[in-house]
Order: C-alpha cells, then structure tokens, then sequence
C-alpha cells in the first residue's frame, strides 16, 4: 500500500518519539553554551583590542618612551641623533645579557630592585650609571665605596661643580639634591653640600673585561632625566655626557614584577612577547577560572549510593507525573508517553531500535489498518496544548498499542 504524505521527524532519525529534530537539539545545546561563548569571544577581542591599538608611548617614569613630564623620551631622542643606540629594557636578566665592554648600562631608579638583582648588576660589564640609587645598589657597585644619605633636599641657587670632571664641567652649576656620601678614598665627588653630601660621584674599577676598567657614576637626583626638567641648568648636558659616552647604550626601567637576576633567565624568546602579555596573560587565567566556577555542574564524578528505603516504580511514576504537571510540561510528558509506546511498538514489530519514525509508522499502520496520518499524529504530533489533551493522546496511545498486540 502507499503511504500518505504526513509531517513528521525526518527519515533516517532515530526513533525516540519526543518530537526533536537535530536544529531543535542543536537550538537547545547553543541556548545553554552561549554565555559560555560570550565570555569566550569577550576574552579574545579584550586581548586583540590590547594587541592591535595599543600605545606606542609609555607612562612609565624615566622611561625612554615616555613624552610625559616625568619620562625621559627627550633624552633619547637627542642620543639616537647623535648616533647612539638605546636599548630599552625592563628586566634585570636583558639589561646583562645586552651590557658589555664599550657600551652603558644606565639604571634608572628601581624601588622593587631585589638583593639578588643588585649583586647582579655590580657584575656588569661596560660603565654603568645609576640614577637615583638606593644605598644597597650602591654599595653592591662600588664595593662599598659610595653609600646614600636619603631626603636631603635641593639648594635653592645652583652650585659649581667643586670637581675637575669633565662631564661636571660641561655641565656648570646644577640645582640638583645631593645626598650621596664617600666611605672610602677612590671616588670623585661633584656638586658637594656643606656636610660632603654630593650630587654626582664617581668610581673607576679594575674588572676582568678587555678594557680592563670600567667606571660607575652615581647621581642622586634622577631628575636631570626627565622632560620636565632636562633643560635646567645643566641637566642636558649632564645627561647627554653621561649617557653618550659610548655608541650604545641599555637604558633599564625595571619592570615591578621582574624577579629576573641572571642570564641564564633572559630567554631570547622572551624579548618576543610585549610588555603586557604577562599581566593579560593573568586577567585571561583569572576570567578563565571565574567562567569555569560560574558554569561547572559538579565538582566531582557521580557517587552511587544505596537508596534509604525502597521506592516502588508506581510512586515514583506518580511524583515524576506530579513534577510535570507543576511546572506544566506537558510537551515532556508527551514525549515520555510517546516514546515509551513507539519503542514497545517497535519491539512487538520485530523492527530494530535504529528504525526511523516512517519504518514505526508504517508497521503499525499494516498491523491495526489505521490511516497513515493518523498513526503518525499520534507517534510524533505536536504537543498536547493542554491537560486534557494530555489525557485524551495517553488514552488514545493505550488504544493503538492494544490494537498492534491484538493483531
């Protein structure tokens, strides 16, 4: 016989007589990830936002790319010109790894600077600068020399220089604050206070380089470095003497978070990655963890355990219906009803669990004689669109599975 045409599941479904299609199920697994996806694709543009548009400048203080007030972009800028190479560098790791024999490692002030990380840069090859040095790095660079006496404050007119260096004779009075103090002979110290407190001092060392000697000059007030205040006096000529001795330079503003003290931690693949990975790198784990706690089910597998008392099947069939007619899911219900009958169905037509809605429908329609839609309406129909809808499709199923055993 022919088959009339009927709506139902598609051919080649699996029959599970709950009216759901593959876009239904796939509609109700995206309702239930998006925000899973939402927070997944804010994530990724946050970061490709903070990758593509992010500054060229810095507001780092003493910073070579800094245009600010207190960054020192001005001074770079000048050296560059004059044929010197800067080489900004955040980590104590870089800063050693780029410093040898002929070049300047100038150390812009460090409050983070580590003990370790101080020792460190006593040992660098090629002269060194310290600008704004606590007393421990001090120490550590000139081997005790040189210590810091800290919050003296700035004369108010400016002061020769008192010493026959030449970068403090080209750079005349200065109204820098001194506070750095001589415990050993060997250091030449310019700009003096009443007490011996100097501005600027410095120290040659016998090093095992092939120069042979390096020297290390300390100025206590940093801010000769800066914009603001790189055309006073003879702040400009300071800096650029100081700082354009050699053709190369390594200009190091420590990172906070840098722990680095050696050159064995200065990965050459690290100087790939922008300043901001780490810290994004973190936000990302920190949203990654907030959406993992925020859309976990459980915490653990499914423990199996004994029931405390046996639930007979009629009870539990009755708080399931119970559960379904609170919350009004009748289109649940339908399906259970509907599924359960079309599987018994199959088995009591010798058809195979894989068989599709048109196979289940057709056998029942051959062994009852029933029309065709009306056997598909009633397997795979629209949901009951009230309660006695629902009573009037599970007596009708009880019906039609009657009449299939009856045949």
């Amino acid at each position: 016989m022919t088959a009339d045409v009927y709506t139902t599941a598609p051919a080649g479904a699996a029959t599970v007589g709950d009216g759901t299609t593959a876009r239904s199920r796939a509609a109700r697994r995206w309702r239930s990830a998006r925000w899973t996806a939402l927070v997944l694709a804010c994530l990724v543009l946050t970061v490709l936002v903070l990758a593509l548009f992010r500054p060229l400048t810095s507001n780092t203080p003493y910073a070579p790319d800094n245009p600010g007030d207190h960054g020192a972009r001005a001074v770079a800028e000048v050296l560059s010109d004059q044929g010197v190479e800067v080489e900004h560098v955040t980590r104590v790791a870089d800063a050693l790894r780029a410093t040898g024999p002929g070049t300047t490692l100038l150390v812009a002030p460090a409050p983070f600077l580590l003990p370790e990380q101080a020792e460190a840069l006593a040992g660098a090859e090629g002269d060194v600068v310290l600008a704004g040095a606590d007393g421990f790095l001090l120490d550590a660079a000139t081997d005790g020399v040189l210590g810091r006496e800290p919050q003296i404050a700035a004369p108010d007119e400016p002061v020769p220089p008192g010493c026959d260096l030449p970068v403090a004779t080209a750079s005349g009075p200065s109204r820098l604050a001194p506070g750095i103090t001589a415990f050993a002979g060997g250091a030449a110290l310019c700009w003096t206070d009443g007490a011996g407190h100097a501005v600027l001092a410095q120290v040659s060392q016998a090093i095992e380089t092939s120069s042979g000697t390096r020297t290390v000059t300390a100025v206590d007030d940093a801010a000769f470095l800066t914009n603001e205040a790189v055309l006073d006096d003879g702040n400009a000529a300071l800096a650029l003497h100081l700082l354009g001795e050699h053709e190369r330079l390594v200009w190091l503003v420590q990172d906070p978070l840098d722990v680095t003290s050696s050159l064995d931690e200065a990965a050459p693949g690290s100087a790939l990655l922008p300043p901001w990975s780490g810290a994004v790198g973190l936000w990302a784990l920190l949203v990654v963890l907030v959406a993992v706690v925020w859309r976990s089910r459980r915490l653990g597998r499914l423990v199996h355990e004994n029931l405390p008392v046996v639930v007979r099947a009629a009870e539990t069939t009755r708080g399931r219906g119970r559960l379904y007619r609170r919350s009004r899911s009748r289109g649940h219900a339908a399906a259970g009803l509907r599924a359960a009958t079309a599987d018994r169905l199959a088995r009591r037509l010798g058809l195979p669990r894989s068989a599709d809605a048109t196979a289940v429908t057709d056998a029942a329609v051959r062994a009852t004689g029933r029309p065709t839609h009306e056997v598909a309406d009633l397997l795979y129909g629209p949901p009951p669109a009230d309660d006695a809808a629902l009573t009037t499709l599970a007596r009708r199923l009880d019906t039609l599975e009657s009449e299939v055993y009856r045949s």
